[in-house]
């Protein structure tokens, strides 16, 4: 069973970030993102990757981020 875990504070993204977890991002309620670990952020922007050269840029107020654990 695959558990999803929200991410909202600055040390639940260290923490993903550190482990590389996979994450998932929704924007109005629609799945943006999927499978993608966060290799950096700030207090406005969570950057992902999801292959070596395919990045993309989330705004956090916009989005919401979660953590896949299986």
């Amino acid at each position: 069973m695959t558990i999803r875990r929200p991410l909202l504070t600055e040390q639940d993204f260290q923490e993903a970030m550190d482990r590389q977890s996979r994450i998932r991002v929704f924007k109005d309620d629609h799945l943006v993102e999927s499978g993608s670990v966060i290799i950096r952020f700030d207090e406005q922007t969570i950057i992902v990757q999801s292959s070596v050269s395919d990045l993309a840029y989330y705004s956090r107020k916009d989005c919401q981020f979660f953590e896949v654990r299986k």
